[in-house]
């Protein structure tokens, strides 16, 4: 495993170490394909950057990646890290207003983009004063001809991206130093748009580090991941942890999970990453007799869903390992390998960062196992994110009294193990008690009628107090006054939700988080399910159950 000096924690510093020391061992292929060695992607990646820089890009330029999982797309961002410039890589779901200020905010005159989103990218070209060009590549494999796309154009010119090809002879990327910034990622925005986090090399290379350091990553490992590289766990938990441990990785297009084993097994994956929602559709999928019959050991995920871990461990035969993190401040904690599937999200293992539980009204030290608000700070330089791009105010609110706050919630246990609650935005008032969403939901998922739901705080008759609605996605036989007396059972009786409403789908960011301000903003609707019009008494539900 790569353990380089500070000032060469860069992705051009680890990609050429890491060749020097596996040659032409293979690294990266999608499924289906046969790999690339280390050494050829190298050249590959020295020939774009090349050619990019032909193109006018240089240290310190941002240059919009909007591609699929494809080569192409891994390319670019390497190619650019290498040059010095700043990959800025967009959700492919944008279009319109967000697409626009993604585009806009990063201020590029550059993009990378997959020819089947020319279109939107069309449609928009008239509020994109910067853009001046952008240079296409095929990144699926039904990719349009961009001939009609092309046409609808006329202030920015299009071109395709080179070719795969070989740099010329002498030729040298610029490189960069470990404080410069490598990559601006746009986290999904709840409430508002969406914000560019600025990652420094020196952070994409911690972050990188550590997880193939808690994940155990050797050079007979294969990755397996499905996630789009917009995101920062296929990019740094993955590929450049792969890079660093000189194991291999296989990239899939999408995510399915009637296909999820079939495809790890062809791929022969030892490790992969996950997210909560992607394991729940996996763990629905039949079961079969040799689901355990694979290769895959070791899964990092968050979180992974208390209410299938186990069975999920059990049904594949694998490690579920929960973690914490978020793109701003890499993934600070971690469950362990070496021990048994417990509940929490995990504990500090890296003297890199400090963590603390603060009173989100003061920024005081939460009292002891009650929850706070996570802060984290770097114990070095450029190991943290260094703001939001062209967003100071959003910059200042979340980094302040010399803290990074996360707006999530947590407490932590006697073995110094942390406990998610929920985000600071979502929590719910009632009663004068501060109620978790998050319980109310992972109760609500129990009941075998739910397939997905969301808590959320709605006005009540007092101006202090919340009532809670319960939005659920149902399935077969759904029945509110079932669940609710399920509810009754587990959950204290401030929490029971008063409403229970239904939707075909939950709204969803574009990084798949629950819109919960959209469903607090929709509230409660003349069908919605009232517990108090229906007349029924927690207290006798409650009863009941204790009897039952």
């Amino acid at each position: 495993m790569l353990d380089l000096p500070f000032e060469k924690w860069t992705l051009g510093d680890a990609l050429s170490q890491r060749v020097l020391h596996s040659g032409d061992a293979p690294f990266i292929r999608m499924v289906g394909s046969e790999a690339l060695g280390f050494r050829q992607f190298q050249d590959q990646v020295l020939g774009l950057a090349e050619a990019l820089q032909r193109e006018g890009v240089g240290p310190g330029e941002r240059v919009v990646i909007m591609g699929g999982n494809c080569l192409a797309t891994l390319r670019g961002w390497f190619a650019l890290n290498l040059l010095g410039a700043i990959d800025v890589t967009i959700n492919t779901a944008y279009r319109g207003r967000p697409l626009e200020h993604a585009l806009n905010t990063s201020q590029a005159r550059l993009m990378l983009i997959g020819t089947r989103h020319l279109g939107v990218l069309a449609d928009s070209e008239g509020q994109l004063p910067l853009l001046a060009r952008a240079l296409h590549f095929d990144d699926a494999a039904d990719a349009p001809v961009p001939t009609a796309a092309s046409a609808r154009f006329g202030r920015i010119t299009l071109a395709p991206l080179p070719a795969p090809s070989q740099p010329s002879a002498g030729w040298k990327a610029p490189g960069a130093r470990a404080q410069d910034l490598a990559s601006i990622i746009f986290t999904s925005g709840t409430s508002g748009p969406a914000k560019g986090v600025m990652l420094p090399h020196a952070q994409t290379y911690l972050v990188s580090l550590e997880s193939a350091r808690q994940l155990q990553v050797r050079e007979d490992d294969v990755y397996y991941i499905f996630h789009p590289l917009f995101h920062m766990s296929p990019r740094y938990v993955a590929i450049y942890a792969a890079l660093i441990a000189g194991a291999q990785v296989c990239i899939d297009r999408a995510f399915d999970a009637a296909e999820w084993l079939q495809r790890l097994r062809a791929c022969g994956a030892t490790v992969s990453i996950g997210h909560g929602p992607m394991l729940e559709m996996i763990h629905a999928t039949p079961e079969r007799p040799d689901d355990a019959d694979n290769p895959l050991r070791r899964l990092a995920t968050s979180p992974f869903p208390r209410h299938i871990a186990a069975d999920f461990e059990r049904r594949f035969g694998i490690r579920g390992l929960e973690v914490w993190g978020m793109t701003e401040v890499n993934i600070p904690l971690w469950n362990s390998l070496d021990e048994p599937l417990r509940p929490g999200c995990g504990r500090l293992v890296s003297d890199e960062y400090e963590i603390a539980l603060v009173d989100p009204d003061t920024d005081l030290p939460a009292p002891e196992g009650a929850a706070g608000e996570i802060v984290v700070r770097g114990r070095r330089p450029w190991t943290l994110m260094q703001g939001y791009f062209g967003m100071p105010e959003a910059t200042l609110k979340a980094w302040r009294n010399l803290w990074f706050h996360t707006g999530d919630l947590a407490w932590k246990d006697a073995d110094g193990y942390y406990h998610f609650v929920d985000r600071l935005g979502d929590r719910i008032r009632r009663r004068a008690e501060n109620i978790s969403s998050y319980e109310i939901e992972v109760a609500a998922m129990q009941h075998a009628s739910v397939r997905e739901c969301a808590a959320v705080g709605v006005p009540s008759e007092f101006a202090s107090d919340d009532d809670v609605l319960l939005v659920v996605v149902p399935g077969a036989d759904f029945d509110p006054r079932a669940l609710l007396a399920h509810l009754a059972r587990v959950l204290p009786h401030f929490m029971v939700p008063r409403y229970i409403d239904t939707l075909d789908e939950l709204p969803r960011t574009p990084t798949n988080k629950v819109r919960k301000a959209a469903l607090r903003q929709r509230g409660v609707q003349a069908a919605t399910w009232d517990r108090k019009a229906e007349g029924v008494d927690l207290r006798v539900l409650a009863r009941a159950g204790r009897t039952s």
